[in-house]
């Protein structure tokens, strides 16, 4: 492995796919900056599988979803330098029914999503426009493509970040800085592990759920000198369940 000298930041990086997209990264030489909300010790053992390989691995400890919060640590983080790439990945689920839907429930989903990716985006972007080159990928859903019941909230948090993606390329695309979307389908993750996993293969035309490391090799492909000529695209990895 040799070392990029590049900094990837991953929101809620201590767990699932934050995790497999961050041991990919470190494998291919990036340096780590890994968000999280509240498990130190999932955080610190990331921490220390990432630098096993050899780069560094900032944690940073913050809601996605409170400015205050975001802001103060990612300043704080920036005076020591600008991430080459931003992946906002964190999201939550709060399903149930629209119509008995608690407020809470709704805005738990849609602040992480969605006031989550200006938290964190904003100052990033603005550092990486310094540069005049950065990339940023956002982590969507299926769900924002196709909808699915008991999931209005996260079908319109994830909707919502493929409209921004689009939106925010478009802003940006002068200063050599790409924006692009996965939208994941079912992936074997503690965010699946409580459901019928069988009934849900019978659903996928591949007839199986999908493994982080499908979300991680096309993050790392994002990232790469490979795709710098692709922004505003978003791109499903869903195993055919949703073809549009």
């Amino acid at each position: 492995m040799s070392r990029l000298e590049k900094i990837v930041c991953i929101t809620g990086g201590s767990r699932g796919l934050g995790k497999a997209m961050a041991l990919q990264a470190a494998d291919a030489g990036y340096d780590l900056w890994l968000t999280y909300q509240s498990s130190d010790e999932k955080a610190q053992a990331v921490k220390a599988e990432v630098e096993a390989k050899g780069v560094t691995c900032k944690l940073l400890k913050f809601d996605v979803s409170d400015h205050e919060q975001s802001s103060a640590v990612l300043k704080e983080a920036l005076a020591d330098g600008t991430p080459w790439a931003l992946v906002n990945n964190a999201g939550i689920t709060r399903d149930g029914l629209f119509v008995r839907m608690k407020e809470d429930q709704w805005d738990a989903v849609t602040d992480t999503a969605l006031k989550g990716f200006f938290n964190v985006t904003q100052p990033l972007v603005a550092a990486m426009l310094k540069k005049k080159e950065g990339r940023v990928v956002n982590i969507s859903s299926v769900v924002g493509q196709s909808g699915n019941p008991g999931q209005v909230n996260y079908a319109s948090a994830k909707a919502g970040l493929i409209g921004a993606t689009k939106a925010l390329a478009l802003e940006v695309a002068k200063r050599n800085i790409t924006v692009n979307c996965i939208a994941p389908g079912f992936i074997q993750t503690e965010m699946t592990e409580d459901l019928d996993q069988e009934a849900i293969a019978k659903s996928i035309p591949l007839g199986k759920l999908g493994e982080p490391r499908h979300i991680a090799d096309l993050t790392l492909f994002l990232l790469s000198q490979k795709a710098d000529y692709i922004t505003g695209q978003t791109i499903a990895v869903n195993g055919g369940m949703h073809i549009s």
